[in-house]
Order: structure tokens, then C-alpha cells, then sequence
């Protein structure tokens, strides 16, 4: 099977870029998982889809908005009442959900094909993340796991923290290139490295 072209290809430029004075800043990469899905319960059936995560990926996903868990690959997070994110390093998720999500109970939607996932790594991370979305990266009030759902001039993005200065971030493909030229824009200041 040939993999699909990234939509950052005539953009992406691997190697060391930006003002290295302080060493790197800050690690861009695009990261491809196999699967991201968004999983809808019906009003009042939230508890019942939350069970159906925890069977389909072995995560145990906290109730309620932003709340969230990262582990081996594997994520998910609230983006709005009763309805989630998930991503898996894996293909085949949304099936194994829809087979897990009785049809009373919400909806599965496939963004796999949609989606570019972008991750944003090092110790300047939520320094640059921060001059991008009106919210406190802080991991504090940005624990690891947890995400939200914003945009930045009319991209949307979908943000979870993976790690303690990690994010990983979901746009839509037809704006991924130009969302990777601004944050390559924003983290010249203090070095980034794209791998």
C-alpha cells in the first residue's frame, strides 16, 4: 500500500531553522496516526458512550469537557459536552467504536482522512503555543491528556497535551500547510527543528 502524500510536503523543510542562540526551542514533527475519530453521544447518554471508549480502546476517559488521557499512542479527549476526540497510532478504530456504540447511544465519525496531526515538542513549547491560542498552557491548568478545541484566525485546531511540553495538535488538512508555515513563523525565535 502506498502511504498518502502529507499535505506539508511542498512545505516541510526537515532540519534546524531560526535562532539557535539558546539551543532548540522547540521540535515540529507530523505525527500520522492511523486513526482520529469523534465519538457523539445523544443527550443523556453520555455515560453509556464513555463505557463504549473505555471497551473499544482500553482508555478511561474522565466526564466533561477538556478533560482527557494520553497513553502509548493512544488518546482522547472531551471537545464539547458529550462529545470526544480519540486517536490511536492504529487503523481501524472507528469500526471497533461503531461495533461498541449502540445506535440509541451517539455517533462515530471517521476524521482520519480529514485531519492532519501536528505535534509541538521541547521546552518552549507552550511559550509558543501561547502567542498562538488565548489559553493557559500551563501544565497546571493544561495537564497531560487533557485538550480543548479553538482556533487561531480562523483554523480551527484541536489541542492535547501529550506529554509534560508536548501538544499534539489536529487541523484540517486543506489548512494544514498554511498552519505549518505560521508555527513555523512563530518558533523562529527560539530555534525549532522539524522531523
Amino acid at each position: 500500500m502506498v502511504e498518502p502524500l502529507s499535505p506539508l510536503a511542498p512545505a516541510w523543510k526537515p532540519g534546524s531553522h531560526g535562532n539557535f542562540a539558546a539551543g532548540v526551542g522547540v521540535v515540529l514533527s507530523e505525527t500520522r496516526p492511523g486513526s482520529i475519530v469523534e465519538a457523539a453521544a445523544w443527550h443523556g447518554e453520555e455515560k453509556k458512550l464513555i463505557a463504549a471508549i473505555r471497551k473499544s480502546t482500553g482508555l478511561s476517559l474522565p466526564d466533561g469537557a477538556g478533560a482527557g488521557t494520553y497513553s502509548g499512542g493512544k488518546g482522547a479527549f472531551g471537545i464539547a459536552p458529550g462529545r470526544f476526540l480519540l486517536i490511536d497510532q492504529a487503523e481501524g478504530l472507528a469500526a471497533r467504536l461503531r461495533e461498541a456504540v449502540a445506535a440509541d447511544t451517539g455517533t462515530v465519525t471517521d476524521l482520519s482522512h480529514g485531519r492532519t496531526a501536528i505535534r509541538v515538542a521541547g521546552p518552549k513549547a507552550e511559550w509558543v503555543l501561547s502567542k498562538l491560542f488565548a489559553i493557559d498552557f500551563a501544565l497546571p491548568a493544561f495537564p497531560v491528556g487533557s485538550g480543548v478545541s479553538t482556533v487561531h484566525h480562523d483554523i480551527f485546531a484541536q489541542i492535547q497535551r501529550t506529554g509534560e511540553d508536548a501538544f499534539d495538535l489536529y487541523v484540517f488538512r486543506s489548512f494544514a500547510r498554511s498552519f505549518w508555515k505560521m508555527l513555523g513563523h512563530s518558533t523562529e525565535e527560539v530555534g525549532y527543528e522539524v522531523r
